[in-house]
């Protein structure tokens, strides 16, 4: 049995329920607050159902709460990173990719490209990067600068949503 299991979503409280959730969306327990007053049932003690209903509030959400759930998240290999101010969970997922281990010209190259990337598009690049190395972060990177700002907005949507299933699985 999984600690998520264990967990049995639809039999907590209101409280208990955004305390163990707030944080599957980087610093915006809103998401887990609109979850819990959709109503509780048994089938959200299936990580697959919840992170759906959790999904479906983020996609639903007006632009400007998306955005700022977007800006929440923090710059990959980037100054909170080097300085220890990640959330736990981030700071887990990035350290999974390698990004800790970084050389010198590959910081260079990570701050080199969140600068380019957040002129671009005015929010900071998204990747869930569970599976991923530091190799191939950077390569998605340089291509997906290329992008269009809307396709771009909707890829970290879709990015923040694999993190919030990576993170609910990890429950």
């Amino acid at each position: 049995m999984t600690a998520f299991q264990t967990l049995k979503p639809s039999s907590l409280s209101r409280d208990a329920f955004i305390s163990a959730f707030a944080d599957i969306y980087e610093h915006s327990p809103w998401v887990a607050e609109k979850a819990f007053d959709l109503g509780q049932d048994a089938s959200l003690d299936a990580v697959e159902t919840l992170h759906q209903r959790m999904s479906d509030i983020l996609l639903s959400a007006d632009h400007t709460r998306q955005l700022a759930l977007i800006n929440a998240h923090p710059d990959l290999a980037g100054r909170a990173a080097i300085q220890g101010q990640l959330t736990e969970a981030s700071t887990q997922e990035q350290a999974g990719a390698g990004i800790h281990q970084c050389t010198a010209e590959e910081f260079s190259r990570f701050t080199e490209l969140n600068e380019a990337y957040k002129a671009k598009f005015k929010f900071p690049f998204i990747m869930a990067v569970k599976g991923s190395n530091r190799h191939q972060i950077i390569n998605a990177f340089e291509s997906r600068i290329h992008n269009p700002v809307d396709t771009e907005f909707k890829c970290a949507l879709d990015e923040i949503n694999k993190i919030a299933l990576f993170r609910l699985l990890t429950l």
